[in-house]
Formats: structure tokens, C-alpha cells, sequence
């Protein structure tokens, strides 16, 4: 039996999900080939975009952007500073974890600036198209705006498992928590001390309630959206799931995506000791 199984007792009228490890797809579900609103899984996209702008040498860490005294780095890990829904200034830089999509539209704004080539055709040149993620684009805000299937985004989950678009280097930096101790909040989950975040991956820690498993790593990196999906790696298990809805986040993903998660963990452990 699948952990998988459980998606279709799930309210939604359309779920996808896949589990995938080093060597690939091992288990799916669904149409993986559905096209579904990633709502803030968007930013694990556009953060790895300006990773490759980082290593292609486009841009640095510690440039400028943003607000006075922010960097791409406060950007990228919510701690610029800026306000929760919009691009007035909240805090100093480096003083809380201020969860941003309007961060994100800047940072795309600042790669466009270096790069001159709009944002979504960066994403694409540099994430989709070597990634062969076919039916991925961004059509909206670089916060929130992109769509995708679970087959290709088990083909960006390969790439976190393995990279290849960035080094190993760069990507164990950007799965690290940055600026620690800032507290903040994970939207729908309240507010966390500390509020632990990459560079543009949220690191689960030991953050309680969570929106992955109680048995996945403190390690684990990700993004959940709005939009019903969410994309989770853990390191130590050399293992990812993505799974996207058509139905909003909400009281009902609570439980069950924490439940759901912990069973993966589960039949993923499973399988490596047997």
C-alpha cells in the first residue's frame, strides 16, 4: 500500500503528488501531468533563478536591493524588512523573519536589471528549459505567480536532491538558515521563535505546528501555497514529495497534510531499511 492512497479521500476535486529520490520518481499519483497555480511554491522557482544568476556572476548575495541596507540574501530569507503584503518598510534589515512576496517581486526586478531579460524568460533560460520542466512558467507575480505539474516539479525536486543548474555548495548555503534567531510568522501557522529560512527555502527546524510531518528531518526545506501544493526535500532521507490541489489552503490541509507526511517519511524509511 501507498502513502499515496490517502490523496483520494482528500476535498479537493483534483490532487496530484509524486515521491522522489535520487534516482527519480518512485511513486505518483494523479494526472502529474495537470497543470495547477503553484501560489508560493513559485518562490522555490524563482529562488533557485537567482541562484543561477549568483553563480553566472549577474549578481552577489550581499548587493544591494530592496530597501536602504537590504541585500538579494535579506530578500531571498524575509529579512529585508518589508512589509507582509506590500513594499512599505516594516523593520530594519536583519531584525525580523517578515514573510514577503513583494520581497520576491524585487528580487526578480533586480535580476531583470543585471540581466536585462524579463524575469519570467530568466526563469525559464535558467531553471525550466535545462530542467526539460516543459509545461512551468511564470505568468504572474515572481511572489506567487507560476505554474507547473508534478511531473516537473519532481524533476526540480531531482535537482534539489542532485544539483546540477548550481553547485552543491551554493545550494547547501541557500538550505541553511540565514540571519538566525529572527522570529516571524509561517502564514497559517502562526508565529515561530525563531521563524528559521533559507534563501528562499523555509528550513522546518523544529517549528510546531508545521505544515510538513513530525517525522521529517529538522533539515527538511520547502514551500507550501495558498493554492492547495507544496514541495518538501529532506536531506537526510535523500527524499522529496510534491503534491498540488485545485483546492485553497485551509483548515482542512492542517491535519492532513501533516498526517499524509509523516506516512511518506514512513514508507520512504520503509523502503531504505528493507
Amino acid at each position: 500500500m501507498s502513502a499515496l492512497d490517502a490523496l483520494a479521500q482528500w476535498p479537493a476535486d483534483n490532487v496530484a503528488a509524486a515521491i522522489i529520490t535520487p534516482s527519480g520518481v518512485v511513486d505518483d499519483f494523479g494526472d502529474t501531468g495537470r497543470v495547477f497555480e503553484l501560489a508560493s511554491v513559485t518562490k522555490l522557482l524563482v529562488a533557485e533563478a537567482v541562484l543561477v544568476a549568483v553563480e553566472e556572476g549577474a549578481t552577489e548575495l550581499d548587493d544591494a536591493a530592496g530597501p536602504p541596507g537590504a541585500t538579494v540574501a535579506h530578500l531571498l530569507a524575509h529579512a529585508s524588512g518589508l512589509a507582509f503584503d506590500g513594499r512599505d518598510v516594516a523593520a530594519p534589515p536583519a531584525t525580523q523573519r517578515i514573510y514577503s512576496s513583494a520581497g520576491f517581486e524585487v528580487l526578480a526586478e533586480t535580476i531583470e536589471a543585471v540581466t536585462e531579460i524579463p524575469f519570467a524568460d530568466y526563469l525559464r533560460q535558467a531553471v525550466a528549459e535545462p530542467l526539460q520542466m516543459a509545461s512551468s512558467e511564470l505568468a504572474g507575480p515572481a511572489g506567487h505567480g507560476a505554474r507547473s505539474t508534478v511531473a516537473d516539479l519532481s524533476l526540480f525536486a531531482g535537482e534539489l536532491l542532485s544539483p546540477t543548474l548550481v553547485s552543491t555548495a551554493t545550494l547547501e548555503t541557500a538550505t541553511s538558515v540565514h540571519f538566525p534567531g529572527l522570529d516571524g510568522f509561517v502564514p497559517g501557522y502562526g508565529k515561530h521563535r525563531p521563524n528559521d529560512w533559507g534563501l528562499g527555502f523555509e528550513i522546518r527546524s523544529d517549528k510546531h505546528p508545521h505544515w510538513t510531518g513530525t517525522r521529517n528531518s529538522p533539515r527538511t526545506y520547502g514551500h507550501f501555497g495558498q493554492s492547495g501544493t507544496f514541495c518538501w526535500v529532506d536531506p537526510e532521507l535523500q527524499a522529496a514529495c510534491v503534491v498540488l490541489t485545485d483546492r485553497p489552503f485551509g483548515a482542512w490541509a492542517k491535519p492532513l497534510w501533516s498526517e499524509f507526511n509523516d506516512s511518506v517519511v514512513a514508507q520512504i524509511s520503509g523502503r531504505i531499511q528493507s
